[in-house]
């Protein structure tokens, strides 16, 4: 792969996604990273997934950032590369949010996409 190629399959993870992450896993025993993966379904055709898990696998893509880890499988990668991963925290609530720039329409909830 290419550096140009590696460069689009990267993830970011913003500093209030990696926050909220790190407090999240503190009070989870077991619990080390947060996985986000991408479905088949949802109202725009692929949905996001987020887990809490304690290990990774093989195939996993780890970012790091201020003690938070978040780890992407690399089948999700395909469709998530390029994407920021943010923690919002406004008047419509708290939520993860998914910049992705593959993404050519999504849905109202924000966790659903097309490509």
């Amino acid at each position: 792969m290419g550096a140009d190629a590696k460069t689009a399959m990267k993830v970011e993870m913003t500093d209030a996604a990696a926050k909220r992450i790190a407090r999240i896993v503190s009070g989870e025993p077991g619990k080390t990273a947060l996985r986000v993966s991408v479905e088949g379904g949802g109202c725009s055709g692929f949905s996001y997934k987020f887990d809490l898990v304690g290990d990774r696998n093989d195939d996993d893509v780890a970012i790091e950032k201020d003690g938070a880890t978040i780890l992407i499988d690399e089948l999700s990668l395909v469709y998530m590369g390029g994407s920021v991963i943010d923690f919002v925290d406004d008047l419509m609530g708290q939520s993860f949010q998914i910049r992705n720039p593959n993404a050519v329409a999504s849905c109202g909830c924000g966790t659903s996409f097309s490509i």
